[in-house]
């Protein structure tokens, strides 16, 4: 459970005059600089995510992912640290890379993570997680995402820092 001080619940009508209920998740003890919304996409998940620096979004972004692969990701610890360096021709194509890594290292290594700590710049991603593998006696699994898409992707700068929006292939 997350939280009351991480979470806030918006209930009305989104787009196209369908009710809903969305809960918006932050990283940071009260304050709203970094989040994640999840929203219903036919067949799959998408998953929009808001922050104050680039390097937010990016860990902001992971922790939107291990949110879906798991129903309770505040109880992985972050025992096991293991460091990534990325490269991309843009902030897009970064993005899906460096949450595909993050797929592929769960679905081999069968690893959870929960800490994040990445910089990027220009268009090179460079840090560290934080996770410990799968104990299905403390982990409740839940979606399974097969990738992250390249459909209806997009990563830019707004006037409140970065957004993202990007698909996950469930």
């Amino acid at each position: 459970m997350i939280p009351a001080t991480w979470r806030a619940t918006l209930r009305g009508r989104l787009g196209c005059g369908v009710a809903t209920e969305v809960e918006w998740y932050s990283s940071v003890d009260g304050v709203r600089a970094a989040m994640f919304e999840v929203f219903d996409h036919t067949a799959d998940l998408g998953l929009r995510v808001r922050a104050a620096t680039l390097s937010e979004l990016f860990n902001e972004a992971a922790r939107g992912l291990f949110a879906q692969l798991v129903s309770n990701p505040l109880d992985v610890a972050p025992r096991n640290q293991q460091k990534f360096t990325l490269q991309a021709a843009s902030h897009p194509y970064l993005m899906v890379d460096w949450l595909n890594a993050l797929l592929y290292a769960f679905e081999t290594d069968q690893v959870l993570f929960q800490k994040f700590d990445v910089q990027v710049s220009a268009m090179r991603l460079e840090g560290s997680v934080w996770g410990e593998p799968v104990d299905a006696a403390r982990h409740q699994l839940a979606n399974e995402v097969k990738a992250v898409t390249y459909h209806g992707l997009s990563v830019e700068p707004c006037s409140q820092g970065w957004r993202a929006e990007l698909i996950l292939d469930i």
